[in-house]
């Protein structure tokens, strides 16, 4: 049995963590280290306002001078991913850092997966980090069934699941 737990808009949680006078503002996030500085993750404020990643940032802020841009905080993503790590690592001793905001768990005990999962999902909770997680019997299900989950899916018949999905979500689940 295997989990993956995923922060969702993982650069933007880092950004945005601990800075309230944020909250409800148009916020969009550019990897400054790229050849070509680019938004590569926004907020639903500046989605309604027309903002897209792929824009550069003078692209968004043509949209709307609300916006907020910000560059990635690469020490806040590092102590995001180390609460992600540490928590992942109280509920089975084999994980794996599988890439930013996401850790896939391989389970030793499959006893109450799900109650367990929502415990941590709580701890996450309680820091004010939005978290999801997808348990199934195949890695690559349980990261699927993480970027559907509500905050936790267990999926108990892989194909079933599988051909409920469409191939959009099959291609690009993030």
């Amino acid at each position: 049995m295997f989990a993956t737990i995923y922060l969702p808009d993982f650069y933007l949680q880092a950004v945005m963590r601990h800075k309230p006078e944020l909250q409800g503002k148009p916020v969009a996030v550019l990897d400054d280290r790229e050849k070509k500085t680019v938004i590569v993750q926004l907020n639903s404020a500046a989605a309604e306002m027309g903002v897209h990643c792929g824009m550069t940032p003078s692209q968004g802020l043509a949209r709307s001078l609300q916006l907020v841009v910000k560059a990635r905080n690469f020490c806040q993503e590092k102590l995001l991913q180390d609460v992600l790590l540490h928590l992942a690592g109280t509920l089975a001793p084999y994980v794996e850092d599988t890439g930013p905001g996401l850790s896939t768990i391989q389970f030793t005990d499959t006893k109450n997966p799900s109650h367990r999962m929502e415990r941590v999902i709580m701890q996450f909770s309680k820091a004010e980090i939005v978290a999801q997680a997808g348990i199934a019997t195949t890695p690559e299900a349980s990261f699927l069934a993480a970027h559907l989950a509500k905050p936790v899916l267990e999926i108990e018949d892989v194909n079933q699941f599988l051909a409920a999905l469409s191939i959009e979500t099959l291609l690009h689940p993030i």
